[in-house]
């Protein structure tokens, strides 16, 4: 091989080098940048696709549920949904034997127009066994109820009667989520 193809064998070894390292520095990294960006995308929606097979092969049964949720409210009507609430309390009551002192009802407006809650304390008095019925009653009634606290204290020296205070938050949704 003579100098003079040496020569331009080397420059265009040498600009075939530099071509590659520019592609290696500048241009291969946005390449790849841009191909795991789009691998996550087409995960996330694969991923998004099985979630929404699911719910389709489910939506019976969370159709049924939500029904049954939306039955276990209280009534829109707020009078009515105190009523349905102090019936309750009676039947724990009834059921349980505690000594109801005071019951005060307040209603919470939510800051999404779509439900409201009706906070209520029950203060009662009566002995363990009658406080645990009273608590399992509460805790196994179908009503959309939530037991925010509960508080108890002895009453007398030996422990045998307990004050109980109990904090229950009912659930009731406005009429346009009821008959969706």
């Amino acid at each position: 091989m003579q100098i003079k193809d040496r020569q331009q064998f080397l420059t265009v070894l040498a600009a075939i080098a530099v071509a590659l390292l520019v592609i290696d520095k500048l241009i291969a990294p946005p390449l790849t940048d841009f191909w795991d960006a789009r691998a996550k995308r087409i995960q996330t929606l694969s991923d998004q696709v099985k979630h929404g097979d699911q719910m389709l092969k489910r939506q019976r049964w969370i159709r049924g549920d939500w029904a049954d949720i939306q039955a276990a409210t209280l009534t829109n009507d707020t009078t009515a949904a105190e009523q349905q609430l102090y019936h309750a309390i009676d039947r724990w009551t009834q059921s349980s034997g505690v000594s109801v002192n005071s019951i005060t009802p307040q209603w919470k407006d939510s800051s999404d127009a779509s439900y409201k809650t009706i906070e209520c304390r029950v203060d009662a008095s009566g002995n363990i066994e009658r406080v645990s019925q009273f608590l399992y009653e509460l805790e196994n009634d179908p009503m959309a109820l939530k037991l925010q606290s509960i508080e108890i204290t002895a009453n007398d020296s030996t422990g045998q009667q307990l004050a109980m205070g109990v904090q229950i938050s009912g659930l009731v949704l406005t009429p346009s989520q009821k008959t969706k």
